[in-house]
């Protein structure tokens, strides 16, 4: 294998109710766990969301309320995924804009903030449309010649994921063998937060959306706290709310 690892590496993917991070629940995870000696660990489980899943929703992915209402909460679940990934770097495909943002707020609602400085994260997709613009089933069938059999399933399109990456390191000679030079080929390093709300401008950070956008986040809430309250009480991810919180509390113990 080409791909250098320090540490362990999860790939994975979420089934989920919906596409907001904020709102929506995760229904299906699967975990596969690759150690830097090769060995591999594969995890999947069906969560109870405590919300109902729309139907257009299970429509895609084959997964109704009643597969899911006796499977455990993520809050049962996530004592065990938190010692599962303690010290991981993670890998998804489109991953980067859902589905690892979503799997830190589920930790978040349920008071287990979920740290994610000096995690590497690598985005497929990125790589794939960075090289051959296509989705997860073209990606599949360009790099390893397979068909995607049971496509929105968590476990297969984590499995075909993790095919994809190994077939992707070795067909382009020029990708970085590290995790670090594929984390910032996936886009996550000028992030400081993970829904992209807050970005880094040099050593600075800024709101990257509305009327503040471009602004350095610490000189808007010194002299505008309002903007702080608004949104926190909005409708923005826990994980942005506590990077906006910290900067916050920085900004009075310099005052």
């Amino acid at each position: 294998m080409k791909l250098k690892l320090e540490r362990p590496l999860v790939v994975f993917d979420l089934e989920t109710t919906g596409i907001n991070v904020s709102k929506d629940r995760i229904i299906e995870i699967s975990l596969l766990k690759i150690f830097p000696e090769g060995h591999e660990e594969l995890k999947t489980y069906r969560v109870n969301p405590g919300i109902h899943i729309p139907a257009e929703t299970s429509e895609i992915h084959g997964i109704y309320d009643k597969d899911v209402l006796d499977k455990p909460s993520f809050k049962e679940l996530a004592p065990g995924l938190v010692t599962f990934l303690t010290e991981c770097d993670f890998c998804g495909f489109n991953s980067n804009k859902f589905d690892f943002p979503l799997l830190v707020e589920e930790f978040y609602r349920v008071d287990i903030p979920f740290e994610i400085d000096h995690r590497k994260f690598i985005d497929v997709q990125r790589i794939f449309h960075h090289k051959e613009p296509r989705n997860l089933k073209a990606a599949l069938q360009f790099y390893c010649n397979k068909n995607l059999e049971n496509a929105h399933s968590a476990e297969a399109d984590t499995i075909a994921t993790w095919e994809i990456l190994k077939a992707q390191m070795e067909r382009y000679e020029d990708l970085p063998s590290d995790l670090a030079g594929l984390h910032n080929m996936s886009g996550q390093n000028n992030l400081a937060d993970l829904a992209g709300r807050l970005v880094y401008k040099g050593d600075d950070i800024v709101f990257n959306f509305g009327k503040y956008r471009g602004k350095r986040v610490a000189e808007i809430l010194s002299r505008d706290a309002g903007y702080y309250k608004w949104m926190m009480g909005g409708d923005f991810p826990s994980q942005t709310k506590n990077v906006l919180t910290k900067i916050f509390l920085s900004t009075k113990s310099n005052d």
